[in-house]
């Protein structure tokens, strides 16, 4: 499984806009959306955003940045999970919406300290769609041109109590909404759901760490190119550039995906 970065600023949840009923058939997305192309160099900006080094053709960044002019921006949303900082926040205001274990604690991504949002009935992932669909809406207002909603594989930490058709349905509505809004959708990791990817609406993919798990090949065929790869070992960046560089867009990050100028920064493409 390829760990999600998950450390920009989703902050504080709240109630607005209005539930999308789930879409029956497969969605189409609209002619005005428009998916990256293939190979285009880019830069993961999730730690902060930063001046796009020269040759970079597509950025990814937090909702709550600007985009960069001139360039494809892709939206950051964790659309699946709680950040660590807002943990309290959705104990506070949406308490029913924080997945749960016998013991009624909240289920966390131990990784990322992060709580599971609770995706697994009609109604509760509605209630969501009051939350995250104006954030997605404000991807679409700021000017990016498409979002990636993350921990899109939450399921495979909740112990059981979400499943793939959970996930399929809530993914379903993040892509509805924002097709509603012209922004294209990316598939943010996650083999085991390549199978749904045209029943959510999934137009692209970003990829963390696919060289290190042996999953270029298939999100590449799924996409037809269009996939961003991000790897944080150098070992993984080689190879992966070695076997899908002509092709794919790779970038080496490191895991903090630090901000250009900050201690600890990597950033490289091939």
């Amino acid at each position: 499984m390829a760990l999600s970065t998950a450390c920009s600023a989703d902050r504080a949840p709240h109630s607005a806009g209005s539930g999308t009923p789930a879409p029956s058939g497969t969605p189409a997305a609209p002619t005005a959306v428009r998916p990256p192309a293939a190979n285009a160099a880019f830069d993961y900006q999730l730690g902060g955003a930063y001046p796009p080094p020269a040759g970079v053709r597509a950025v990814s960044r937090d909702r709550t940045a600007r985009p960069a002019p001139g360039l494809y921006n892709i939206c950051y949303v964790n659309a699946f999970q709680a950040q660590p900082d807002a943990g309290g926040l959705w104990k506070r205001r949406h308490p029913e919406l924080l997945l749960r274990d016998e013991r009624g604690k909240p289920v966390v991504d131990e990784d990322w300290d992060e709580p599971l949002l609770d995706i697994s009935t009609a109604a509760k992932r509605r209630a969501l769609m009051n939350i995250v669909g104006p954030w997605i809406d404000g991807c679409a207002t700021a000017g990016f041109q498409a979002v990636e909603p993350d921990n899109l594989d939450s399921y495979e930490r909740s112990g059981g109590r979400l499943t793939a058709r959970h996930t399929t349905a809530f993914a379903r509505l993040l892509a509805q909404r924002a097709h509603q809004r012209r922004l294209a959708v990316a598939q943010k990791n996650t083999t085991d759901l390549l199978p749904q990817r045209r029943r959510i609406g999934f137009d692209f993919a970003v990829v963390e760490e696919c060289a290190r798990y042996h999953e270029c090949a298939d999100f590449a065929e799924a996409y037809a190119d269009k996939v961003f790869v991000i790897e944080y070992e150098k070992k993984d960046f080689t190879a992966a550039c070695r076997a899908w560089g002509g092709s794919l867009s790779i970038s080496l990050r490191d895991r903090g995906v630090r901000a250009a100028g900050t201690e600890g920064h990597v950033a490289e493409r091939c």
